[in-house]
């Protein structure tokens, strides 16, 4: 049996493709845990020093499987907010807190979580039949996996609102003038597009590139007086490592530096 989420190593650059095509690859909880797995791993392997994450077939994922989580049934109090944190807030964070850059390369509809999973990533790339749609709205429920977190951040809150009040289909040209996406691509350059930028990230300098990604990440939750000091913190790090050593040895020695993620 076909896994669903595929995932190889090359280059340096980690690959998931969600793999279910026939349910425009909507992420089951197996998914969303073996997905938290790999993320983690990549964080503390060596080997990966970036990450790629896209689907198979026409779409990129279609949100969360809600087949068997109808209404019926006894629920206890507590059962929906443990499920999300452990479900959809847990696959989130595992992208947001990934020690490597993370390149989503979304290839059709990201609806629902898809589209947070997307939102969550460091750098989006879309094919041009890409479409972002916060559906939650359309099924009566509040917005999930960190959107209300995410979208504000990324376009400011009246933009957040119109997404989610509505829950229209954002297409990929409309997503990048909005700046939800980094670029948009023909489809059949999609793939080509991501590797060569995953690529280039995988030749950086990999703790730099973490640390990055960490301030940045926190720059919105912090006072200026936080921000810096995690900035000074970074950097005394930072320091420490091999590749840093390497850039300023570089630089004085008028060359190209070779960073080997370390």
């Amino acid at each position: 049996m076909m896994p669903a989420v595929l995932h190889a190593t090359a280059g340096h650059v980690l690959t998931l493709t969600l793999h279910r095509p026939e349910a425009l690859n909507a992420l089951t909880p197996d998914q969303r845990d073996e997905i938290v797995r790999l993320l983690s791993e990549a964080s503390a392997a060596p080997a990966v020093r970036a990450v790629v994450i896209t689907g198979s077939g026409r779409g990129f994922c279609a949100g969360a499987d809600l087949r068997g989580t109808g209404t019926s049934g006894e629920r206890l109090a507590g059962d929906v907010a443990r499920t999300l944190r452990t479900g959809a807030q847990r696959l989130i964070g595992a992208v947001l807190d990934c020690e490597k850059p993370v390149i989503a390369a979304v290839n059709g509809t990201a609806a629902g979580l898809g589209a947070q999973l997307a939102f969550a990533c460091d750098l989006v790339l879309a094919a041009e039949s890409a479409r972002f749609i916060e559906v939650f709205v359309r099924r009566g429920l509040v917005p999930d996996g960190g959107g209300a977190y995410l979208l504000p951040r990324l376009i400011g809150p009246q933009r957040a609102k119109e997404l989610m009040f509505f829950g229209d289909a954002l297409t990929a040209p409309d997503a990048e003038r909005l700046g939800l996406v980094n670029r948009v691509v023909r489809d059949e350059e999609l793939e080509k597009t991501a590797h060569a930028w995953a690529e280039r990230l995988a030749s950086g300098p990999t703790r730099a590139l973490a640390l990055t990604k960490q301030l940045v990440n926190a720059s919105l939750d912090s006072d200026r007086a936080a921000a810096f000091a995690a900035e000074a913190a970074a950097q005394e790090i930072n320091m420490t490592t091999a590749d840093a050593q390497e850039g300023v040895r570089s630089f004085v020695e008028r060359r190209s530096p070779e960073f080997e993620g370390r």
